[in-house]
Formats: C-alpha cells, sequence, structure tokens
C-alpha cells in the first residue's frame, strides 16, 4: 500500500519567496518522512496488534489500507487548500493534527477504533505532506533546488525502510509496558519538536492566484482510488463479497469519468484537479508510468518480508527490523551519489538501479530456494543491501526527472500528480502482492509463496528497467 514522499498544486503565478534556510530544510523534510514511516511501521506491528485486540486479517489490512487510502484520496486537495490558505499554515495545522491522530491510534481500545484513527491519520498526512515539496518549489532555485529535491528524494525512500526498521525495535523494546502502541505514540513528541521548529524556521508561501478546489474532479478522484484500493485490500480476507466485486466493477466507469471532467475543465480554461495537457510533457508521463510498478513491487515486498520474517522464519520484530538495515544503509549511500551520477549519466543511473535491484532480489531468491532451514540475517544481508542500493538509485532520481520540465507555475500540480500515483501504487503493492503472497501461503507454504512473490517483483522490475530506456537522458 503507502505510501508514498506529497507536493501541492501550484496555480500560475506563484512567485519566488525568500529562500528557506537549512533548518527549514530540515524541518519540511521530517514532515515528508514521518507519513512514510508511518506507512511502513505497522507492518512489523501487526501481529502484536492482532495478539491484543483480536483483530483478525480482514481489520489488519484495514489499519494498513484504510491509511493508505485515505492518504491517497485526499493529497491532491490538501496541495490546493495550501494554496489558498498558506503552505506553513496547513502544515502547522497538517503536522499538530497528524500527532493528534497518532495519540488516538497509540490509545485505541479496540480494533476497529484504531482503524478509525489510522484513517484520521492519512487524512492528516494528507494535509501536511503536499506542504512541503510546494515549500521547496517555491523557496529554492537552480542547483539549491537540484539538491533538495534530490534529499526530498532520498528521505521518501529511507523513510519506507527505516520505518520497518523502527517498529521492530519499538515493538520489542515495549517501551513502559506499550508494546505495539509505542509505534504510534514516538510520533507524538516528534510532531511537538517539529512544530516549534516549524514556526521559527520555515516561511509562509501561497500562490498569488490560488487554484479554486476542483470539486467533481475531487469526488471522482475519491471514487475511482476507493473503488479499486478498497476492495483489494479486503477482498481476500473477507471471502470476495458481492460488494468487492461491484466496487471493482465502478472503478473504470469512475476512472473515465474522472479523466472526461478533467479535460473538459482543462479545455475550458479552468483548474482542474489533474490537468491532463501536464501529461504531455514526455519526463513526468515516462516518469509515472515507471514509479506504479516500482512502488507497487517496493511496498509488496515490504509487507511480505515482515510477515515471512516474523511467521515464517519465527523471528522477533528486532530481528525482522534489522534484516532491513543492510537496505537501508545501502538505499542512504545511493541516493547521496545520485546527483553526481545523474550529471555524468542522466537518466540511465535509473537503468542501472533497476539492474542492481533485480540482483538483488535474486539473490534473496537464491536465498530462500536453497537455505530456508537456516535462512537468518547473515543470508539475507547481501540480497537486501544489493536491492537498496538499485532502489536508491531509482527513486530519488525518477522524483527529480519528473518533475524536470514541469514549468515553475505549474510545479505544484506536476508533484501532486506525482505524489498521488505513487501513493496509490504504493497502497496497491500491498492489496496486490499482499494478497497474493497470502492466498498462496496455505497451499504452498511460506518459503515457495515467497519465491512467487519474488519472481512477480522481478518481472517488475524488468518492466522498470525496460521502460527507464525511453526516459529523455538528459534531467533539467
Amino acid at each position: 500500500m503507502g505510501p508514498p514522499p506529497g507536493p501541492a498544486p501550484s496555480a500560475p503565478g506563484s512567485r519566488q519567496q525568500a529562500p528557506i534556510g537549512p533548518l527549514g530544510l530540515f524541518t519540511v523534510l521530517l514532515g515528508a518522512a514521518l507519513p512514510l514511516v508511518d506507512f511502513f511501521i505497522v507492518n512489523v506491528a501487526l501481529p502484536a496488534v492482532d495478539a491484543d485486540l483480536a483483530a483478525g486479517p480482514a481489520v489488519l489490512e484495514l489499519i494498513v489500507g484504510g491509511y493508505g487510502v485515505a492518504y491517497a484520496v485526499l493529497l491532491v486537495l490538501g496541495g490546493r487548500l495550501g494554496d489558498t490558505a498558506g503552505r506553513r499554515r496547513l502544515f502547522l495545522i497538517g503536522m499538530a493534527a497528524f500527532g493528534l491522530t497518532s495519540l488516538g491510534c497509540g490509545l485505541a481500545p479496540t480494533a476497529w477504533t484504531l482503524v478509525g484513527a489510522r484513517v484520521a491519520q492519512g487524512a492528516a498526512a494528507a494535509l501536511m505532506l503536499p506542504q512541503v515539496l510546494a515549500t521547496i518549489q517555491a523557496t529554492t532555485q537552480g542547483p539549491r533546488r537540484a539538491r533538495a529535491m534530490s534529499l526530498y528524494g532520498a528521505t521518501a525512500g529511507l523513510s519506507m525502510v527505516a520505518g520497518q526498521i523502527l517498529g521492530g525495535v519499538l515493538v520489542a523494546a515495549d517501551v513502559a509496558g506499550s508494546g505495539w502502541r509505542s509505534v504510534f505514540l514516538v510520533n507524538v513528541p516528534v510532531v511537538v519538536v517539529g512544530l516549534v521548529l516549524a514556526v521559527r524556521a520555515v516561511p509562509e508561501t501561497r500562490s498569488d492566484r490560488p487554484a479554486s478546489v476542483d470539486v467533481p474532479g475531487t469526488l471522482l478522484l475519491a471514487v475511482s482510488l476507493v473503488s479499486l484500493l478498497l476492495p483489494l485490500t479486503e477482498g481476500r480476507a473477507t471471502g470476495w463479497p458481492l460488494w468487492t466485486w461491484i466496487s471493482l466493477g465502478l472503478f473504470p466507469f469512475a476512472a473515465v469519468a474522472f479523466y472526461l471532467v478533467e479535460r473538459r475543465a482543462d479545455r475550458l480554461g479552468r483548474d482542474p484537479l489533474v490537468p491532463p495537457s501536464l501529461l504531455r510533457l514526455l519526463s513526468l508521463r515516462r516518469g509515472l508510468v515507471m514509479v506504479v510498478p516500482f512502488s507497487i513491487g517496493f511496498s509488496g515486498f515490504m509487507f511480505v518480508i515482515a510477515v515471512v520474517l516474523q511467521q515464517g522464519l519465527r523471528m522477533g520484530p528486532v530481528a525482522a527490523g534489522l534484516a532491513l538495515v543492510p537496505m537501508a544503509l545501502a538505499f542512504f549511500a545511493a541516493s547521496l551519489a545520485g546527483p553526481l551520477l545523474v550529471g555524468r549519466f542522466g537518466s540511465r543511473v535509473v537503468t542501472a538501479g533497476a539492474v542492481f535491484q533485480a540482483l538483488g532480489v535474486g539473490l534473496l531468491l537464491l536465498a530462500v530456494l536453497h537455505g530456508w532451514a537456516d535462512l537468518g540475517l547473515a543470508a539475507l544481508a547481501p540480497g537486501v543491501a544489493v536491492a537498496g542500493l538499485g532502489q536508491g538509485l531509482q527513486l530519488p532520481v525518477l522524483m527529480r526527472l519528473m518533475l524536470s520540465d514541469v514549468p515553475a507555475d505549474r510545479a505544484g500540480v506536476g508533484g501532486g500528480v506525482m505524489i498521488t500515483t505513487q501513493q496509490s501504487a504504493l497502497a496497491l503493492g500491498v492489496a496486490t502482492l499482499g494478497s497474493l503472497f497470502l492466498a498462496l501461503s496455505p497451499s504452498l507454504g511460506m518459503r515457495d509463496a515467497l519465491a512467487v512473490t519474488l519472481l512477480v517483483q522481478l518481472g517488475m522490475i524488468t518492466l522498470t528497467a525496460l521502460l527507464s530506456l525511453r526516459l529523455p537522458r538528459l534531467m533539467g
């Protein structure tokens, strides 16, 4: 599910503001990290949640999926509100709401209360995250913007891996007897620090001519995403009841209606939520096509590996988290090297990243098939490290590339399209690859079910590698 990294639609007329300082950039990147960390932090905590609240498979998937769906549906709307009311103001409101809803998750007395709090937490994230990229776009130029965008992409990817590691450590630490609740309660002090820093260091920006809220587009986008993601998330666990098929049948009609409404608004010179004309930009269009299989594979793998490590290999939450440390370190190193490599090799860095990722997944597949009985951290480390290196070469560069040709007055809109696509694909990854693994496990066993899932991911990586050959070679 996710995911993931979100930008805000910015209307024409947005002017260059005073430059953001290092502390301000750190603060908005902290705001970008929190929602993605929380998308993945819960994966390792699910067995403990189930044991404590007797949640059951369907509700557990809603705890993951409800957050992702609310987050994806409201991202672009959150950006429009920031353009109108002020991005720092919406950043502060969204961060405060994120802290309060995290507290609600941590104190939830029942499984369904936790689901409700997670949906509210996703909505709060959708208010906060779009302001991050819009603020960067409004307060940086030239090389400073390229560096800030690289840091943004690195933060997004690293947060997704670090969330799962942190979740394992917190569950095992059982701070003051809080158990799984600490994975949510830890957000509260972080949010307090973030709010103090934001008041001091993040400049207020807004669009001179903010776009009005596209009500029909917003509603149709919400119907499209919910009608696709909700049944895919809940279908397997609930036995595919009639409502799931009706919902999936509704999806193509809602998606086509959304496109037609947005195209008509674009032609009439109005302010569509997602302007179809923007997709004529080659770098954005091809980057979006690539980020979908990348994000589906990434989030699906992270969900499945959390289940395998704890339920299949009987690792504790700390060991399950530590298994991903090599991936996080390799991702971070690749992210730091990315800007230099892009300057020399252009978008071929993405192709190289896909090759490394495929090699890493291949090493994992060999370890699973030939050493399952003794599979431990040492055997997993080479595969996850090489895969993390490949992911770190892809994601930050893709995020920068997708916005490289977007005009300055539409940068926020392009960012909104990018992050909504990525987040929807993250949610789709857990719903599809996660469901595939869980459906195969009872009959094939965890080892073979994991092998099939890794083979599917290899297919997606091959697709992204081939698509990367069609990316514009040079980046703006």
